[in-house]
């Protein structure tokens, strides 16, 4: 019976964290410019349009870099 209540709280916990990043996602692209920052590439050729956010990359990266190793340390 243990298992089912370790296993219940780990799913209550992971659809909070989806819940909190959903929420972040909606409302972070009309205060934080990610996606439309300069060095971003966008090419536009009649109906072909090409993004690849090359600088928001990077910045998502350093940023959970940076708190992935926050929260592992002990």
């Amino acid at each position: 019976m243990d298992n089912f209540s370790s296993f219940g709280r780990m799913l209550i916990i992971g659809g909070a964290i989806l819940l909190g990043i959903g929420v972040f996602i909606t409302f972070a692209g009309k205060v934080l410019p990610l996606g439309r920052l300069p060095g971003d590439i966008l090419v536009r050729k009649g109906n072909f349009t090409f993004y690849f956010p090359v600088v928001t990359s990077i910045i998502l990266s350093i940023v959970l870099t940076i708190l992935f190793n926050f929260l592992s340390r002990k």
